[in-house]
């Protein structure tokens, strides 16, 4: 349980998010997290990252429940600082990184998935930012690198998702295949990108990452401003209280 890697000797680094139920991750989990994808972008014998998740589904985000139950906003700004730790090492890890994508890909999710190289998903997989039903902001930075700007821009409003399919229609997932098959195809286009020469695909990834017209750290840090405002309002406690109950209250009538 938690975050593991495991260096195969096709230079892919696999790294596994297992956090049930539902990979929803604490203040730890997240620099786990990030800590993971700058180790393997620096060792030397790693070409390309895969990222996946077990269980139901890839992310849900930030785990509520460590945030509702710490005293002032502790484990707010921690939660904040982990998520933001997260999105820029999957960015800043030396080599590409590939998403493989299966079930719910929710806030936190679509904050590792829209900074990710590469995007490979399951039939089953969809994506959506539920912050403002919680009483926060963010990712939005990550979601208009999935969906065009109007999309975004109402999926964030509306709290909406959408599917695996229509992101690949988007052009931003490259493959959508049946879920058995979700790591093989992830691995194999990390395989593809592995097997350039090492020190041309560094060099890549940074070049790419230098004429992206969006800094996307800045940027992100910018919408966590906005978090920090709906707590300091109250309105981000009462929504968050509001899920935690009703998850609680669903718990108890199964």
């Amino acid at each position: 349980m938690g975050v593991s890697t495991t260096t195969r000797p096709d230079g892919v680094a696999e790294i596994v998010v297992a956090a049930p139920p539902v990979n929803a991750l604490t203040v730890q989990g997240w620099h786990d997290l990030a800590d993971a994808l700058l180790a393997a972008g620096r060792d030397p014998r790693v070409g390309a990252v895969v990222l996946r998740a077990e269980g139901r589904g890839f992310n849900a985000g930030v785990d509520l429940k460590e945030m509702q139950a710490a005293e002032g906003h502790t484990a707010l700004i921690g939660a904040n600082r982990g998520c933001y730790a997260a999105f820029a090492a999957v960015y800043e890890c030396e080599v590409p990184v590939v998403a493989a994508v299966h079930g719910f890909c929710l806030g936190g999710g679509v904050g590792l998935v829209g900074n990710a190289d590469v995007v490979v998903a399951s039939e089953d997989a969809y994506f959506g930012l539920p912050e403002v039903d919680r009483g926060a902001l963010g990712a939005a930075t990550h979601l208009a690198r999935l969906v065009p700007q109007h999309l975004m821009r109402a999926m964030v409003y509306t709290c909406r998702t959408v599917t695996a399919e229509e992101l690949h229609r988007h052009g931003s997932v490259l493959e959508v295949v049946p879920a058995e098959r979700l790591r093989d195809a992830a691995l194999a286009v990390a395989r593809d990108i592995a097997a350039k020469d090492r020190y041309v695909i560094r060099r890549a990834k940074e070049s790419l990452n230098g004429i992206d017209p969006v800094d996307v750290n800045r940027s992100y840090r910018f919408e966590q401003g906005f978090t920090f405002e709906l707590a300091l309002t109250g309105a981000g406690d009462r929504h968050r209280d509001a899920f935690v109950r009703g998850d609680r209250a669903a718990k108890e009538r199964r």
